[in-house]
Formats: structure tokens, C-alpha cells, sequence
């Protein structure tokens, strides 16, 4: 199967217009000619390491869903590591595409992911897209059943497989309207409010944004990665279905800058 083949069909899941407008999602590095694809690596970000991978697995696509060129390089001398990798990256011959909020606000998408593992009913976009209102950011859902606040906590932290959670002081007890967004969704936490969620589940808030709402809704925060982590199973049904023959790995690099102790 050709390269653009496989970019074909992961725009027509997540087209690049559900990108938002600071984004740079799309064909990172790769050669204008056909190029028939010989594996897919998947990741969240594109580092050295994952680069290297990729070429020991004899792929010559990297899939991520962070952009590996978000802002652009004034020049390329291999000063920091994304220099590196662009050169890395035409060294070995290696296409470099990324899905990012096309994803995230693509119906199917990242936060519909992290919505399945809580085992949301009901979803909807929590910031509909004007053109398209089945998209958009963000997304509300309810649980199957209310919980209490500890129980809900419990179930966050075993979907995302981590050790803790930040949450403010919410005075409320029973958990059941969640709205949430991968990443870094602080952006949304007003349209969670308005929409009467109980909780609003998000990878980055930010220090200063818990003060205030402890009457209205549970905000927690679980980390970036975390909250992205399964985007690469996403990616791997969209390409496997294009190509059922086509060798795709999920990255067993570790790519998450923050460590915990």
C-alpha cells in the first residue's frame, strides 16, 4: 500500500479541517513521489529514539499524534532534538505524519477513547464544531450509573492505569455527568459548567484553575500523556483497516517527559 494511501484514509477519519486553528496536524516530513509503505510506527510524540525504533522495525512511516513540527524551525542544524529528528527522518527515509486535533475532534476520536474506557452513555461533543456538530471539542457523557466521588476516582485512576489524580475540593457526593478532554483542556472547563457536568476530566489544568468551582463541578487532572495514551490504538484501527497486511507497531518508547517517583 502507498504511504499517501495510508494518510488518505486517516483524513477521511479525522479530515485536517477539524483541525484547530494553531495546529500544524498533517504530512510532517516525507518525499513528494509514491512511496510504498513497508511498516507504521505509532506514538504520541516523535523523538530520536522513536525514529531509531521505527528503522529497526523496518518502517519507513511514523504515525504520532503530537506534531513533531508545531512551530516552525528557523534552520536545521541538529541543535535540539527535532532538528535531529528531521534529519534523522531523511536520513533513514522515514515519513512523518501527525494526527492531533483533527483527532481529538474527529467523532471516534481521542476523547471519544478516553470516554469508552470510563464507560460513558450518551456522548456528545461538549464544543460542537459549527459545520460539523457531531465534532468538536471536548465531550459530555454520563456514567451507567451514578457513583460516589471515591468510587469515581478509583475507576479514573484504574481506565488510565495511574497512580494518582489531582481533583479540587468539590463539595458535591454522586458522580454521573463527566465531561472530559485529552490533553491540555483547561480551554473548556466554562462549557463544562455550563453544560451542569458533575466532573470535567482533562491532562493539564493548571495550578490557579482549581480555585473557584468547588460548588459546581469535580475538576481533576490526570496528565497529559496519560490522557492521550490511547490514541495510538486509534490510529492502528484506521491504518489496519485500510491495510490488514501492513506491519504496524505501537512504539515501546517511552516518550513521556515527566517522570514520578
Amino acid at each position: 500500500m502507498k504511504i499517501r494511501e495510508i494518510i488518505g484514509a486517516l483524513e477521511q477519519f479525522a479530515p485536517l479541517a477539524l483541525q484547530d486553528s494553531f495546529d500544524n496536524a498533517g504530512l510532517q516530513i516525507g518525499l513528494t513521489e509514491d512511496a510504498d509503505a513497508s511498516g507504521a510506527l505509532l506514538c504520541l510524540d516523535v523523538t530520536e529514539d522513536v525514529l531509531e525504533e521505527a528503522a529497526r522495525k523496518g518502517c519507513n512511516l511514523v504515525v504520532s499524534h503530537h506534531p513533531l513540527l508545531f512551530h516552525a524551525p528557523k534552520h536545521i542544524t541538529g541543535e535540539d532534538y527535532v532538528q535531529r529528528c528531521i534529519i534523522s527522518a531523511i536520513r533513514k527515509g522515514i515519513w512523518v505524519y501527525a494526527a492531533h486535533t483533527n483527532l481529538d475532534n474527529a467523532p471516534g476520536g481521542v476523547n471519544d477513547r478516553m470516554a469508552r474506557k470510563l464507560g460513558l452513555l450518551d456522548c456528545r461533543p461538549l464544543l460542537p464544531n459549527a459545520a460539523q456538530p457531531e465534532a468538536g471539542s471536548g465531550l459530555i457523557g454520563r456514567l451507567p450509573q451514578p457513583m460516589e466521588r471515591e468510587e469515581f476516582l478509583q475507576l479514573v485512576k484504574t481506565a488510565f492505569a495511574v497512580g494518582s489524580v489531582r481533583y479540587n475540593r468539590w463539595q458535591g457526593g454522586q458522580v454521573e455527568r463527566v465531561a472530559l478532554c485529552g490533553g491540555a483542556g483547561a480551554f473548556l472547563i466554562p462549557n463544562a459548567v455550563a453544560a451542569q457536568a458533575d466532573v470535567f476530566l482533562t491532562g493539564e489544568i493548571g495550578y490557579h484553575r482549581f480555585f473557584g468551582l468547588e460548588e459546581q463541578l469535580m475538576l481533576m487532572e490526570i496528565g497529559h500523556y496519560e490522557s492521550e495514551q490511547y490514541t495510538s490504538e486509534i490510529l492502528s484501527e484506521i491504518i489496519q483497516k485500510a491495510d490488514a497486511q501492513l506491519p504496524v507497531f505501537l512504539t515501546e518508547t517511552k516518550t513521556n517527559p515527566i517522570q514520578y517517583l
